[in-house]
């Protein structure tokens, strides 16, 4: 089933987000993930991608395979790891810069994690897929919130829009 995009443009009266985008109707998420962030690369775009740990290692894994001619460069931040390897890279940023060197998810163009951190506020697009949307997402340009097929979580995505045209914000 292919994911039906709502581009609305929403200004925000704090911060510097100008556009929310929901995509409704994801039935597998890695795939459309992969092809998603595929797409913001090339347009320059670097994103900060808000999911639960398994997602994550399952779309870090996904983002090394998934096109023979291309791949994404991206790194993990994972906050049980904090201190670690310059703040919590996974094996999947430490191949995707470099093996082993300190504070590599920070200079990727795509990051995977489960929450937002102070400096994810230099990467411009946020894409969401957690619920409910977590506070301070006005610091990125772009927010895509990523709604799968389940009716309460897309109800819910739809109350978030009707409230005020962008996200809740806690």
């Amino acid at each position: 089933q292919r994911a039906q995009a709502l581009n609305a443009p929403a200004p925000l009266e704090r911060g510097g987000m100008k556009t929310v985008v929901f995509h409704f109707n994801v039935g597998a998420p890695v795939p459309y993930l992969c092809r998603l962030l595929r797409k913001a690369n090339h347009a320059g775009q670097r994103t900060w991608v808000l999911l639960a740990p398994g997602l994550a290692h399952e779309l870090d894994a996904a983002l090394w395979t998934f096109s023979p001619d291309e791949f994404i460069a991206h790194g993990r931040y994972e906050a049980d790891h904090e201190g670690g390897l310059g703040g919590g890279e996974s094996a999947g940023a430490k191949g995707a810069a470099g093996r082993g060197q300190a504070g590599l998810w920070q200079r990727a163009p795509v990051v995977l994690s489960e929450q937002l951190v102070a400096q994810s506020s230099s990467w411009t697009l946020l894409i969401n897929l957690q619920e409910p949307v977590p506070p301070d997402v006005e610091r990125f340009e772009r927010l895509i919130e990523i709604v799968p097929a389940d009716e309460a979580l897309k109800q819910a995505a739809r109350l978030r829009w009707r409230r005020s045209g962008r996200p809740a914000v806690p």
